[in-house]
């Protein structure tokens, strides 16, 4: 009896181990092959839910829908993983340069609208498929952790470029993590960041997608984030946007939609807090996890524009080293919106 006991153990220790590396092939790997992908967690029926839990999610390659109404072109950058496609939109007396990363299974063709705003403020735009993505060759993603090599490739060649001018790093949610990580570890050094609902660690945004289905994440979540790194090639318990955020001295704008299912306050507020330089925090209180101009298109495009005004500004505090309009602006907003620390070696190796 105990044998048969111990049997039926292994083999259900077994069956659950294969479903799981079988949604992690699924989660990271695109298909060729058209079609739609599966919906959202949070909109899908009982059922549905029930043979997404057993089949997976279908996941066809993001496909870019639609080009610029402004004046760009094409160019390609060189990635380690692979050649990127990227739309640059340059401006006449730019005041500086936006590269735009996008999130899970999307494509520079969703950040068209937020790249009109930034080009009205004067600066310059690139938009950025991952690799795996849109135009972009190959077919899998990590969903932040080699899309930090994408930032990188795509950092030094803007350098490259003549008239750059101060550079900053745009991306919501996947994008937004892997800008952490290509700061955090890999070097990069942009004048700022303006950031949308960084998850706070693969396991939490995993798990928080059986949460918005209403079903128990352990073990499942657990074995999908050890399956999906052995699959990828790397520690997928290590990809924390909390951990990053600690070695991040670039003055810094967090975004937040309080009606996010993916991704909680808790991890905003623990990656919000552990950022080491200049940074502003705003919360919008219609949206979810989406694009923060759909619900809320005034509040964000005056976010957008007071964060790059008061970057941009001249003349230094002498005990910040930040332009005076900066110091002046932080000094007057306290958390939750605003927070800075005034010590010169936490900001030291920042561009303004």
């Amino acid at each position: 009896m105990r044998r048969w006991w111990l049997w039926a153990l292994v083999a259900a220790l077994l069956v659950v181990n294969v479903v799981a590396f079988f949604h992690a092939w699924r989660f990271t790997h695109f298909v060729e092959a058209g079609g739609p992908r599966t919906q959202s967690p949070e909109r899908v029926s009982a059922a549905q839910k029930l043979m997404l839990l057993l089949t997976g999610v279908r996941n066809p390659k993001p496909v870019n829908e639609g080009v610029p109404t402004f004046p760009y072109q094409s160019v390609f950058i060189k990635s380690p993983n692979g050649r990127l496609a990227a739309w640059y939109g340059p401006v006449v007396g730019r005041r500086g340069t936006v590269a735009l990363f996008h999130g899970y299974t999307s494509n520079k063709s969703k950040l068209v609208t937020e790249a009109a705003y930034f080009r009205q403020l004067g600066y310059a735009v690139l938009l950025v498929d991952f690799a795996g993505n849109g135009g972009s060759e190959g077919y899998q993603t990590t969903v932040g952790y080699r899309e930090a090599d994408d930032v990188a490739a795509v950092v030094r060649w803007l350098q490259r470029q003549p008239d750059t001018g101060p550079l900053v790093l745009y991306g919501p949610s996947m994008g937004a993590v892997a800008i952490l990580r290509s700061e955090s570890e890999l070097g990069v050094r942009p004048a700022a960041n303006i950031l949308g609902c960084p998850y706070g660690s693969m396991l939490q945004t995993a798990q928080n997608r059986f949460a918005s289905m209403h079903v128990p994440s352990f073990p499942m979540a657990y074995l999908l984030v050890f399956w999906g790194g052995v699959q990828n090639g790397f520690w997928a318990y290590g990809l924390k946007a909390t951990e990053y955020a600690p070695r991040i001295t670039t003055p810094t704008l967090l975004l937040w939609g309080e009606q996010d299912a993916r991704v909680t306050r808790a991890e905003t507020d623990a990656v919000f807090s552990g950022l080491r330089g200049p940074k502003q925090r705003q919360d919008f209180a219609l949206a979810g996890h989406e694009p923060y101009w759909r619900k809320q298109p005034a509040l964000w495009q005056q976010t957008i524009a007071g964060f790059l005004t008061q970057l941009s500004a001249g003349g230094k505090h002498p005990a910040t080293g930040l332009p005076q309009p900066v110091a002046a602006y932080l000094s007057r907003n306290p958390y939750p919106r605003i927070f800075v620390k005034v010590s010169p070696s936490d900001i030291g190796g920042a561009e303004y």
